[in-house]
């Protein structure tokens, strides 16, 4: 496929960007078939459709007795004539003024439609209920055939990633496999010369490489099956052969560093060489050198996401970006970030005009309110405030320094990071 654009030149909005990567994305169409046990937390391919009821019989919602409430017209007093148990239904024909004892999850049998609990019933003898003062409503405690679900109904929706909730729906359908997407297979990178694997000794001008095991271990959370290319140097032509050679393999690239404009940036060229670079800046904080755009394939185009070097600007790229931008990709709907209200606890320095993301520390005050601080150093090559900190403060380009008590929006770290 050839190239069909040309790049922006101007640092797009965080939104502006979070559109023109989502306008850019096409689902992936492979699905697989797999055992339920080793569908949790994958994609479902189609709609699934129930092939039962459920429950699929009439059954008790309570220990008790079971009977006809039309029946207490005439009669003040039930003789108990057997007993339902879970998995042991009643096989008589009731007659009127007659109840059975009936456990939890029993066959409701045929002229029965209302049960009384237990606790709530009065016995003459241990055959005889007495209905003279109690209250009933006719189908109380009672669960009706296809109330959860009607055979030939929806069960889940394509699209729907399958959680504990959905797997035990199916499961209760007797689904014992689903066909679901295949998991996104997602490369990645680091580019530097001055950067070493973490099984490597450094020497006086070396670092180690913390954005590729932080970048695999988010793809793995979100659930892609991750390909570690190491690091490669500084060096066009080594880049653009492994671009070359991974693209038609993977559906996605991640790279970590070379998208700024210093002398030995070598991403964006490489890009734009291989096939379209859609923008390369973002005017937010950190992260503003953020490079998205395809490899060219004569099958398929491979989409790349060039993200900055610095490790917290890594991770806010990726769960501000790269993130929404998989889950489209992988069939799944796309779950944005929710944002909660909180009180700003101290002064927050914030140049108008861009987005600034700052790790934060939230807990809830005295007085029960939701309150943030920010934590000390915000340079976005301390990861260590990134581990210190349970939220990122999310502070758009029209806001300028924030003062103390000051509302402003956080995102939580918990069941994201």
């Amino acid at each position: 496929m050839s190239k069909t654009s040309q790049p922006s030149t101007v640092n797009l909005s965080v939104s502006q960007a979070q559109q023109q990567i989502q306008a850019a994305m096409q689902p992936i169409a492979d699905a697989q078939q797999i055992s339920l046990r080793s569908a949790l937390d994958r994609i479902a391919s189609s709609d699934i459709i129930a092939p039962m009821n459920v429950p699929a019989f009439d059954n008790s919602a309570m220990d008790g007795y079971a009977f006809c409430a039309q029946d207490l017209a005439l009669n003040t007093q039930l003789n108990l004539v057997g007993s339902a148990l879970a998995g042991h239904p009643y096989q008589a024909s009731l007659q009127v003024g007659q109840a059975i004892r009936i456990t939890t999850g029993a066959k409701i049998p045929e002229r029965c439609d209302t049960v009384i609990p237990q606790e709530l019933a009065v016995l003459i003898d241990a055959n005889t209920l007495d209905m003279r003062n109690i209250v009933v409503r006719a189908g109380e405690h009672k669960r009706n055939c296809g109330e959860d679900l009607r055979m030939g109904e929806i069960a889940i929706t394509k699209g729907c990633r399958l959680g504990p909730a959905q797997l035990g729906l199916l499961a209760s359908l007797g689904i014992a496999e689903v066909s679901v997407q295949r998991r996104l297979r997602v490369a990645i990178f680091s580019t530097g010369d001055e950067l070493r694997s973490i099984d490597q000794a450094l020497d006086g001008s070396s670092v180690y490489d913390s954005n590729r095991v932080t970048l695999h271990a988010m793809l793995t959370r979100f659930g892609a099956e991750v390909i570690d290319l190491g690091v490669l140097a500084d060096n066009p032509a080594e880049l653009e052969s492994a671009l070359l050679n991974i693209a038609p393999q993977v559906d996605a690239i991640i790279t970590s560093g070379g998208v700024a404009s210093g002398a030995a940036d070598y991403t964006k060229q490489v890009m734009q060489t291989l096939g379209e670079i859609t923008f390369w800046a973002i005017n937010m904080r950190p992260g503003r050198p953020f490079a998205f755009g395809k490899i060219a394939g004569k099958l398929k185009d491979t989409y790349l996401f060039g993200l900055p070097g610095n490790p917290v600007a890594v991770m806010v790229s990726f769960y501000f970006f790269v993130r929404p931008a998989l889950q489209k990709l992988s069939g799944a709907p796309i779950s944005n970030i929710p944002q909660i209200n909180a009180i700003a606890s101290q002064p927050i320095s914030k140049k108008m005009g861009r987005t600034e993301f700052q790790r934060g520390i939230c807990k809830v005050n005295p007085q029960g309110q939701l309150e943030v601080s920010i934590t000390e150093k915000q340079g976005s090559g301390i990861l260590s405030s990134m581990s210190q900190a349970n939220c990122m403060v999310v502070l758009n380009e029209t806001q300028a320094d924030i003062q103390a008590g000051d509302t402003v929006k956080l995102v939580l770290f918990e069941g994201l990071i």
